[in-house]
């Protein structure tokens, strides 16, 4: 009985070992998905933002009533 328990413990501790190798290919997979995303985006992003901020400033300046748009 005692052997059977430490051999389920010791392949119990081999599948957590996996695991974690697993989940961490998984993590590098995304993080890199993502970088190449951004990467590949990155500009079209800082226009689209560089305008909508510039759409936000002029509504801004453009309210002369002294009330909130």
């Amino acid at each position: 009985m005692l052997q059977y328990l430490l051999t389920q413990l010791q392949a119990r501790r081999d599948d957590e070992g996996a695991t974690a190798v697993e989940y961490g290919l998984m993590v590098g997979l995304i993080a890199a998905a993502i970088i190449l995303t951004v990467a590949t985006l990155g500009d079209e992003l800082v226009a689209l933002f560089d305008s909508v901020g510039g759409d936000v400033g002029s509504q801004t300046t453009t309210n002369t009533t002294g009330t909130t748009p």
